[in-house]
């Protein structure tokens, strides 16, 4: 039976200047709600893998850092394997949470994560997916959570073969999804909203 008053969809509305009150209280100087921020330890002493560490910037049309975004990263585990009930292809590491949150530096617009390098993840269609980590952005004035992903330029065989970067219509844009090697493990990754270079963003 149909509903006499169905309900209507709540307008869509910007994360607001007080994103880090809910989602990160002890950066915003808020203490007693969580002995840490949810997603500021993504491994332990005993995860499995090669640790490295990915930082940036989520960046304006003009370049500019923005001050108040958040960041949220998912990715598999070091066998490829997702921490989640849905995963059916093993168990993944207990070790590692696969998701990492962290807010931009109030100065510098500089995010950063300490976790470790993911293996490859099969497509829906069964074809293996090249390394990555998907990232979630979040800030005033984007009404919608923006998605995209980080690849690695020392895996320049399995981004070739890649079936969701070959798909790209534009693969002189591909280079906007590929962090830079800077070294001992760290991995830089500015997401530029608008603009010269523009990140891609997927749809999902």
């Amino acid at each position: 039976m149909r509903h006499p008053d169905p309900l209507k969809e709540t307008p869509s509305q910007t994360a607001g200047p007080y994103v880090h009150i809910g989602c990160t209280p002890n950066f915003a100087g808020i203490t007693g709600v969580y002995a840490e921020d949810p997603g500021t330890r993504m491994t332990n002493d005993r995860t499995r893998g090669t640790r490295i560490t990915v930082t940036g910037r989520v960046l304006d049309g003009t370049g500019t850092p923005l001050r108040d975004a958040l960041v949220e990263i998912w990715q598999a585990d070091a066998d490829g394997l997702y921490p989640s009930p849905a995963e059916r292809r093993g168990t993944a590491d207990p070790n590692f949470t696969g998701w990492g949150r962290s807010p931009g530096d109030m100065q510098t617009g500089e995010f950063r994560f300490d976790t470790i390098k993911p293996g490859a993840v099969p497509f829906r269609d069964g074809r293996m997916m090249a390394p990555h980590i998907g990232f979630w952005i979040v800030a005033r004035g984007i009404n919608l959570g923006l998605h995209t992903r980080m690849y690695f330029p020392d895996e320049p065989a399995a981004n070739a073969a890649d079936p969701m970067l070959s798909s790209i219509e534009h693969q002189s844009r591909v280079p906007t999804l590929v962090a830079r090697d800077e070294g001992d493990g760290v991995y830089r990754f500015d997401i530029r909203l608008q603009g010269e270079d523009e990140t891609i963003f997927l749809d999902i």
